[in-house]
């Protein structure tokens, strides 16, 4: 099950896992382009089941009328990808309420939601993947990205937390955690639509979908903890952990100029 599967990522995880799977079921808000994601991959893939389903993650009980499709339809979640996120990139005091509280919803309500309610029929059937889409941005409090960089905080914690819980039970639990990637993530993050990052930019630390999905998919298949595509972006993370916080605080703090 692929949350977020309408675009960017959660496509590119459709596509990469289609040779191998017997069905997958794809969430989005979006149903038009679910179908056709559902039309090129049983083109190409005959045997596969696929089915989409719209919802927004961010509505409770969407989600809970989703749970509840699943029990109906007797669909049995071994493998659940926690893709679906949404950012907002601009000064906290500026922001609307409402796209915060979206970004709060999906990011950590859905996320979390969803993962509680399939994991007791995982842990039952004692063997499982789970796979949460985090981010670089969750090791880090980003000025001008405060709270997505707080979610993402969370993602990562919640994964890792998991894991040794669900471990025992037969349940790999992995963080997916990439840096920019060029998506439609930042032209939805960014307020007017004009200041989304170049991604010639920042060409040596980012990943292609392609990259980053075949990297997550490794990940899992080996049950390592937590992934970070592109080595690298995961040398320079690892020596920024290693550098008093103060002294990241002083950086960061420098970065935050106005949006």
């Amino acid at each position: 099950m692929i949350t977020g599967a309408s675009a960017g990522l959660g496509t590119e995880f459709a596509r990469q896992l289609a040779p191998w799977a017997r069905t997958l079921v794809l969430v989005a808000r979006r149903n038009d382009r679910l179908e056709l994601l559902k039309a090129e991959l049983t083109e190409s893939f005959p045997d596969l089941q696929v089915l989409p389903y719209a919802a927004d993650l961010s509505d409770e009980a969407g989600r809970a009328n989703f749970i509840n499709w699943l029990t109906d339809q007797k669909i049995d979640v071994d493998f659940l990808i926690n893709n679906a996120g949404l950012g907002d990139r601009g000064e906290f005091a500026t922001s609307e309420w409402d796209k915060v509280r979206r970004i709060l919803d999906v990011n950590v309500a859905a996320l979390t939601h969803l993962t509680h309610a399939l994991v007791p029929g995982m842990a039952a059937r004692g063997r499982a993947a789970i796979l949460n889409v985090s981010s670089v941005a969750g090791f880090f409090p980003l000025p001008n990205f405060a709270v997505y960089s707080a979610t993402k905080a969370y993602v990562t914690s919640f994964t890792e937390a998991l894991r040794m819980e669900l471990r025992p039970k037969g349940i790999s639990i992995t963080a997916l955690c990439p840096g920019p990637v060029p998506t439609e993530f930042f032209d939805v993050a960014s307020r007017g639509g004009g200041d989304a990052p170049h991604y010639e930019s920042m060409s040596v630390l980012a990943a292609t979908p392609q990259e980053v999905v075949s990297d997550a998919l490794r990940a899992v298949a080996k049950d390592r903890p937590r992934v970070i595509p592109n080595p690298l972006l995961a040398l320079a993370i690892g020596a920024a952990l290693l550098v008093p916080f103060f002294i990241v605080r002083r950086i960061l703090a420098s970065t935050a100029s106005p949006r």
